[in-house]
């Protein structure tokens, strides 16, 4: 039978129940999910599938991330709730290839894990399949674990594997309506240039869920555990000075309570220039390069390739003497004699994440 997967969550108590219920049937674990936005959150969910389906002892594929041809299909239903139109379509793209994949290797029948989560309507789903049963021969057969409390087993099981809990479906008109509704901010899109791995980010995740499979294959024990911090995006910045704009670098937690401000250097005490207005403080490329041991020839090569979050925020800390301080602290070549216009659109939130700790 070919499963089609969608996450582990699902997958690994879905694919548990059928291995106790039909220990005889071959399993064939399929991931084929375009819908996943964006391309790391893709990846993430898949390196955790391969991590169950590895523990699970059952065949992983995976389908090609046709994520243009998803969109095209789901064009003009970009407004709909979840468990809508676009769900159903969505449902039917991936069907369609499961279905293809199923009679390429010579079974005749599928299923899918999406079956089990509570965010869909296995309505839906089982029309979908029973249509595919229908032109391609290929049986769908719709199994409901949810029932008898199958939910909340699912659950446990999550909890007990550490698997990979995201919190949306993947798509980005879920999460798009998904976050507008919990007046969140949507920071799965914030992905710098740089690839500089902000906290709580995918890439984090990304990380993290990486190290894990590492340390597993090691046999070294671990725990993945959460944390609550105040967390931060910036959302654009520049300098001007003289009528132009300068090279510069905001480092992490440099906040300002508009988003726009101006004003000359009124002093300097240790190497830091302080703007008159705003708490704004101005350092040296030359500066930022002695106090964190790093090259950078200037602030271009320091907005191109950053250094960890982790190097920024103990800069912050030596210079502020404070793990609290959110001033606006602003990497330049030469620090401006003319008036100064700065704009800095940031966001600070609290947020929670995840963390990798390894049990001695």
């Amino acid at each position: 039978m070919l499963v089609h997967i969608c996450c582990s969550v699902d997958s690994h108590f879905f694919i548990e129940k059928l291995q106790h219920e039909y220990p005889d049937e071959k399993l064939v674990g399929f991931f084929y999910d375009p819908n996943i936005h964006p391309y790391s959150e893709y990846r993430l969910r898949l390196l955790d599938v391969m991590r169950s389906c590895k523990k699970l002892g059952i065949e992983l594929i995976e389908g090609p991330y046709d994520y243009e041809n998803w969109i095209n299909a789901v064009r003009g239903l970009e407004k709909e709730p979840e468990k809508g139109a676009r769900c159903e379509v969505c449902f039917d793209k991936r069907f369609e290839v499961s279905a293809h994949k199923a009679l390429e290797l010579g079974e005749r029948s599928m299923t899918t894990t999406l079956l089990v989560s509570p965010k869909k309507s296995q309505e839906q789903l089982i029309r979908s399949g029973e249509a595919f049963h229908t032109s391609h021969g290929v049986e769908f057969i719709a199994f409901d674990y949810r029932k008898n409390g199958g939910t909340n087993d699912q659950s446990r099981v999550s909890k007990e594997e550490q698997l990979y809990r995201q919190d949306y479906c993947g798509c980005i008109y879920g999460l798009t309506m998904q976050r507008d509704q919990q007046h969140r901010l949507m920071d799965e899109m914030f992905s710098p240039l740089s690839n500089q791995i902000l906290p709580a980010s995918i890439e984090e995740r990304l990380e993290l869920y990486t190290k894990r499979m590492e340390l597993e294959e090691q046999n070294t024990p671990y725990r993945i555990v959460k944390e609550r911090f105040l967390n931060y995006r910036l959302v654009r910045a520049s300098v001007k000075s003289g009528g132009c704009v300068i090279p510069s670098y905001p480092l992490f937690y440099s906040t300002i309570s508009r988003t726009t401000t101006e004003g000359k250097i009124d002093f300097e005490i240790n190497g830091q220039f302080y703007l008159n207005r705003e708490e704004v403080r101005f350092i040296t490329c030359e500066t930022f390069n002695a106090l964190t041991h790093l090259d950078y020839a200037n602030v271009k090569a320091l907005m191109f390739s950053p250094p960890s979050i982790d190097i920024e925020i103990a800069l912050r800390s030596h210079l502020t003497q404070s793990p609290f301080n959110t001033s606006a602290i602003m990497v330049v070549d030469v620090i401006p004699t003319a008036k100064i216009n700065l704009i800095l659109e940031t966001k600070t939130y609290d947020d929670t994440k995840e963390k990798l700790i390894i049990i001695d």
